[in-house]
């Protein structure tokens, strides 16, 4: 007698995992979820008082091999943070709130308790983008994933009011990009940053050049939302486009917003990209040219602002506490 335990799915382990993440799901419920966790679909009430034309935006997307440095260092609280802080980033540049997002969680051998530290890290970054958690699946997959392996990916969906899209119709040559910070590598580039850092320190070594930090700290560190500081500008009309500074790093996501016929000039010299990129790039010995183009270099999110909104917009970054820089303008090609 062979049973599904003895394949490799363990059902009870299964029923115990959702049983743990229920809680935290619906402490994220916004008045627009009709359905619970268990149902097949989940049913998202729309309100569209104070839209005249609503669009919806969505997006969807993994956290690539950061769950790789996660399972090395032993922490799962952090990368369901990152999944959902991409995805909101994705939409909020065309200027979108989210309403829900959605999760699937994929592993070797599910275990409860890694589960529902994953799902709680989704749980968290709901929260405070103010985002529902309707729903998601948890497969346990033995025959695709090693036991000790998962892998992560979500779904969001979001409103925008159609004449306040931003994006490229927007700009023009003579624009100026100004930059915020970002947390570290966010979810990009840590196939090579891995490779480099891992063959050269363990997850818990702390380089002389970290500060204390540790590589996994480091590493480990949570994709930012950028959400309420594109709101802020969307509010006082001063943005015309943002770019999410993600795989490509700035001269490939810059070219996603820049209409045809313009370039985004980058001022390389304006910042300092910190101490991690720093270490990785002299540790592995790697091209500069290979270093723009796949970290985001300490910049996260780059505003696409008119030259007479330039220092309103830097103004009111300012005073939500950011570090806002001028890092370029958009020229003709």
């Amino acid at each position: 007698m062979t049973t599904y335990k003895d394949a490799g799915v363990d059902l009870e382990a299964g029923d115990d995992a959702v049983d743990r993440i229920k809680p935290l799901v619906r402490q994220t419920f916004t008045p627009g979820v009709l359905t619970d966790i268990g149902a097949f679909g989940s049913f998202f009430e729309l309100d569209l008082s104070g839209y005249e034309r609503p669009v919806l935006v969505s997006s969807i997307d993994g956290v690539g091999t950061k769950v790789k440095v996660a399972s090395r260092a032993g922490r799962y609280d952090t990368v369901g943070q990152d999944l959902v802080n991409h995805c909101v980033n994705d939409i909020a540049v065309g200027g979108a709130v989210p309403l829900y997002f959605l999760d699937y969680y994929a592993t070797g051998t599910l275990q409860p308790a890694v589960a529902e530290a994953v799902v709680g890290g989704f749980a968290t970054a709901c929260a405070a983008n103010e985002c529902a958690l309707v729903g998601g699946e948890i497969a346990e997959m033995p025959d695709v994933y090693p036991a000790d392996a998962y892998d992560l990916a979500g779904c969001i969906v979001g409103l925008v009011e159609k004449d306040k899209i931003l994006g490229p119709q927007r700009v023009s040559a003579g624009d100026v990009l100004i930059g915020l910070p970002s947390n570290g590598l966010h979810t990009n580039g840590y196939t090579l940053a891995r490779t480099v850092l891992f063959g050269a320190y363990d997850v818990d070594d702390a380089p002389e050049a970290l500060g204390g930090e540790t590589v996994g700290e480091a590493l480990l560190r949570v994709h930012r939302s950028y959400l309420a500081a594109i709101q802020a500008l969307v509010a006082e009309e001063l943005v015309h486009a943002c770019a999410h500074i993600t795989g490509g790093g700035l001269p490939g996501n810059l070219r996603r917003v820049v209409p045809e016929g313009c370039v985004a000039a980058v001022d390389y010299d304006a910042w300092t990209p910190g101490p991690l990129f720093d270490l990785i790039q002299t540790t592995g010995d790697v091209p500069t040219g290979d270093m723009r183009q796949t970290f985001n270099m300490g910049i996260g999110l780059v505003a696409v602002v008119a030259p007479d909104a330039a220092d309103a917009a830097m103004e009111t970054w300012r005073a939500m506490g950011e570090a806002p820089v001028r890092i370029g303008t958009v020229r003709p090609a």
